[in-house]
Order: structure tokens, then C-alpha cells, then sequence
């Protein structure tokens, strides 16, 4: 049986890093798209798992790092998608998902095959966890008007690539289905 997980990719953020005034009205833009794709995911029951950077405090744990961040000048970028009680959280610290988390075993013990990926940054850490998914044999997609980007070209590249190389499936959030 196929399962599909939401897997929402560093939004939970202060914004105050290099390249944030880059990033931050294009997270803007696609806030309201990715809240549609949580919501649309928790209605099916389908599992919605956050993977966040960690911003290189060791000591922290997902609830830190959301407070942090809500506790911010930019905390509008995250209260809308703020994990609910039901949500996965797995504390990243490179730019993919997978490198060196437990989020293989934890896609395994809950049977997906599908990955939805949504969130921050489409040239950097979105694609390279397309990729990392694509070669642990998921199925991925990519709801293109839920990522955010700093660089327009290389976002398009990405997604391009994206789709290409690692056969993900490129459409926007209204257009999937959990």
C-alpha cells in the first residue's frame, strides 16, 4: 500500500541569516500554499514531518527552535505552520533531510513511498533532499508555489532539474493529493 508524507523543510526560521532579506518574501509568497498543503495533510490523515536546521545550537530540540523563531521579528513567517500535536519533527543540520537524521527509518516504520516536499530553499535544501529521496526510491513531488528561494534562476534550474533527473513530480499544492 502507498502512503505519502508531508515533509515541510526548514520554515521554521528567525530569518535574521545571510541572504534572509533574499529569502524572506519569497517564504512570504509561498506561506499561504504551504499552510493550504498541511492542512490538506492533516485532514487525510496523512503524516506532516517537519525537518528543520538546527542554526547550530546542539543543545536544542524542536520545541526550542520553535519558540526561538516565534519569539522573533518574523514570527508571522511561522505561526501559520507551526507543528500541531499530531506533527513529526527531525532536527537537520546539513541541507538534506536525510544526511545523517533518522527520517529513512522513521519513512520506513511509517510505510511511505511518497514524499511531498514543501518549504526552504528550492536551489539548496529542497533539491538536495529530491535527490536524497529520489535515491533511497520514493516517489517525490514538489508543490513548486510552496518553496521559497533566494535566487530565482537557480530555483527554476532546480526545479527543472528536479524533475528531470530525479523524476519528481512538479506541481502546485492545490493540484495534490494526499
Amino acid at each position: 500500500m502507498s502512503r505519502t508524507a508531508l515533509i515541510v523543510i526548514d520554515m521554521i526560521n528567525t530569518y535574521d541569516h545571510d541572504d534572509a532579506q533574499l529569502l524572506r518574501p519569497t517564504a512570504r509568497k509561498a506561506l499561504p500554499a504551504v499552510v493550504r498543503l498541511i492542512e490538506n495533510a492533516r485532514e487525510r490523515g496523512a503524516p506532516v514531518i517537519y525537518a528543520n536546521d538546527n542554526f547550530g545550537e546542539w543543545r536544542s530540540h524542536h520545541g526550542e527552535i520553535l519558540d526561538t523563531a516565534l519569539a522573533g521579528p518574523y514570527a508571522d513567517l511561522v505561526e501559520p505552520i507551526r507543528p500541531d500535536e499530531e506533527s513529526l519533527f527531525i532536527v537537520k543540520a546539513r541541507h538534506s533531510i536525510f544526511f545523517e537524521t533518522p527520517l529513512s527509518y522513521l519513512l520506513s516504520q511509517l510505510d511511505v513511498d511518497h514524499v511531498v516536499l514543501c518549504g526552504q530553499v528550492t536551489e539548496q535544501c529542497v533539491l538536495y533532499s529530491a535527490l536524497d529521496a529520489h535515491i533511497r526510491h520514493l516517489r517525490v513531488t514538489v508543490a513548486d508555489d510552496a518553496v521559497a528561494h533566494i535566487h530565482a534562476d537557480l530555483a527554476d534550474a532546480a526545479l527543472r532539474m528536479m524533475e528531470r533527473n530525479m523524476s519528481a513530480d512538479i506541481r502546485e499544492t492545490d493540484d495534490i493529493a494526499f
